[in-house]
């Protein structure tokens, strides 16, 4: 096991110069955090060795630039590659007539939206979606019932309000 002592002592006194050195390399705080908590890291899984070494502070300066850079050179990467071959296809948008149905279900209580998501979008039978939210079947059927009845006045404004604009 690892001297426990000796880097605590040694991670508080060098780890503000590190994150320092490595964000003015990356120039992104939370990369340079990233960077240096995994160099930190690999001190710590060989500290019997980096703890012998003339300077340690060195050695975790080394392995947590080197983090940094590969990870810039990844991104790098990444981006080249990204305009070498173009955007990934993009999923098309939902439909308007989903956009509808998905705002008149966030009006309706959160009871009745669970029923009518588990039952119709999932497919779940009745008595499922009763298990699934510890209410009795009856109470599912109801819900089911009151929330497409409450959809249907919903929707039906809607495209009343529709058919008005045009």
């Amino acid at each position: 096991m690892p001297d426990v002592d000796g880097f605590d002592e040694f991670y508080r006194g060098s780890r503000q110069r590190l994150l320092g050195f490595v964000f003015a390399l990356t120039g992104d705080l939370t990369e340079a955090q990233d960077a240096v908590q995994e160099a930190y890291i690999r001190a710590w899984q060989r500290w019997s060795t980096v703890r012998g070494y003339d300077d340690p502070e060195a050695w975790v300066r080394v392995v947590a630039s080197r983090i940094a850079v590969s990870r810039w050179r990844s991104l790098r990467s990444r981006a080249r590659a990204y305009l070498r071959h173009g955007a990934a296809d993009t999923t098309p948008g939902p439909s308007a007539d989903t956009v509808a149905v998905v705002a008149a279900l966030r009006r309706l209580p959160e009871e009745q939206r669970t029923a009518i998501a588990l039952y119709y979008l999932l497919g779940m039978p009745v008595a499922e979606v009763a298990r699934e939210t510890a209410a009795p079947v009856g109470t599912v059927k109801a819900r089911l019932s009151r929330g497409r009845a409450a959809l249907a006045g919903l929707l039906a404004v809607s495209d009343l309000e529709e058919a008005a604009d045009a």
